[in-house]
């Protein structure tokens, strides 16, 4: 088998890969919740029985990441996403389970409306069609992405980064196995693997309905600047968490933490700290010690200085900011902090050097609160917890196949809805338009109770 989708990867041109999945996804239309669903419990056994295999696989790929790090050509964050071992292999696994067991929304109906006697206008959800994900590092993606395309009933073309690419073979390899077993089209799934193909990829607007990168903003940039085909756009993750002048203090150190520290090398994790100049003295010395003690190196305003510099010979590692340090996505034990004089100011310094995420703001003033919520301008925001809520898993969504920042059909994380648009079906009885333009009949406009599925 292995052989065999080696050769397969070999021989297949990049548009010949984009007609396949145009076929798959016309044939994967017509499919029902239970070969999907299907399809899916043979996927999670395909990859849980080639377990070794593609953490031998992974191992291969994290070494030689490993040895670029080592020799200054790397990051060591990309070195730590590359890992799929252990627990990251389990959580991969149970996000499979947990898209078998999400309701399927292909067929959903969102408007139900009588135009006039036996003339019925319904709005169904519907798949995309082809969908073009192109993301750097983390493998697991590769099968997140799959899961939620096979339940959605849409075709996928993956292209990983470089540095997974034995990883994402091994994945993709016991995917498509899982297909074939269940029946359906392998070319739902595929994968292609040089960095000369995404240029190809994009020009195929024949073939493709929507690209969605998973990246730097340099990537998503690039994609959207040469392609005609629409893009999800899923950048950096510059997130914030701002401590009002009315915060609770052990809430602000809990959350401010958990943002920072509980995993600091993904897009949600948070990058910047604004504290209310009210509670910077009552605050943010304890905040400061809890990160410290984390770990974390602190990139500090004048203001927040004045306050913490008896903690400047901690190692250094409490330092002056830049300006560009609060425009940086660390992805790494490194905070900025800010010092502001009111929510309007904190409002103002995130929606113009954030990336529109996600922001916290840490506050018992409801009011405040609500501001915040309404006046920042991004994908996710939160009162009273952790930036690191902003995922398709934990929102309830299985998985996600990215964080979308743009403003299109799909914001935020981007789970089985974001893969669907929608058709207009019309039944009649030999209706024609001829009556209601000469004015003989009249429509009814009545709305109907939709049902769940037509």
């Amino acid at each position: 088998a292995r052989r065999r989708f080696a050769l397969w990867m070999a021989s297949v041109g990049v548009e010949e890969v984009a007609r396949r999945a145009r076929a798959a996804a016309r044939a994967a239309q017509s499919l029902s919740t239970g070969a999907k669903d299907a399809a899916l419990a043979e996927m999670y056994d395909a990859l849980a029985g080639a377990r070794d295999e593609i953490v031998c696989a992974n191992e291969i790929d994290r070494e030689a990441t490993l040895a670029a790090v080592e020799a200054g050509k790397q990051s060591r964050t990309l070195y730590k996403r590359l890992d799929l071992g252990g627990a990251k292999f389990d959580a991969m696994l149970t996000g499979v389970r947990s898209v078998m067991g999400l309701d399927d929304p292909v067929g959903k109906v969102s408007l139900a409306r009588e135009l006039d006697d036996g003339l019925e206008l319904y709005r169904v959800a519907c798949p995309i069609g082809v969908i073009c994900i192109i993301f750097e590092a983390r493998p697991e993606a590769a099968v997140q992405i799959s899961s939620l395309s096979v339940k959605s009933a849409n075709a996928v073309i993956l292209k990983g980064g470089k540095e997974a690419e034995h990883s994402n073979r091994a994945l993709v390899r016991a995917i498509r196995k899982g297909l074939e077993i269940a029946g359906l089209p392998q070319d739902m799934v595929q994968l292609v693997s040089t960095r000369g193909e995404i240029a190809q990829l994009l020009k195929l607007d024949k073939y493709i309905d929507l690209v969605i990168p998973r990246g730097s903003n340099e990537l998503v940039r690039y994609i959207t600047d040469h392609t005609r085909i629409p893009v999800l756009g899923h950048a950096d993750g510059i997130c914030a968490v701002y401590v009002d002048k009315s915060a609770d203090l052990n809430k602000a150190v809990s959350i401010v933490c958990d943002a920072k520290t509980q995993y600091p090398a993904v897009c949600n994790a948070a990058e910047s700290l604004i504290i209310h100049r009210e509670v910077v003295g009552s605050h943010l010395p304890a905040i400061a010690d809890a990160l410290l003690a984390a770990g974390v190196s602190m990139r500090v305003d004048p203001s927040a200085l004045d306050v913490l510099g008896e903690r400047t010979d901690s190692g250094s590692r409490v330092t002056l900011a830049s300006e560009d340090d609060f425009v940086t996505e660390f992805l790494e034990l490194v905070l900025a902090v800010k010092v502001v004089d009111s929510i309007d100011d904190a409002i103002e310094h995130i929606n113009s050097h954030g990336s529109h995420h996600t922001d916290s703001i840490v506050a018992e003033d409801k009011s405040a609160a609500e501001a915040f919520l309404s006046g920042i301008d991004s994908a996710n925001v939160y009162h009273n917890c952790s930036t690191r809520f902003a995922d398709g898993f934990r929102y309830g969504f299985g998985a996600e196949v990215g964080v979308s920042t743009t403003r299109t059909h799909s914001r935020g994380p981007v789970g089985l809805e974001g893969l669907l648009i929608y058709k207009y079906r019309l039944y009649g009885n030999g209706h024609t338009v001829a009556p209601y333009a000469s004015g003989e009949k009249t429509f009814t406009h009545r709305t109907m109770d939709p049902p769940f599925r037509v």
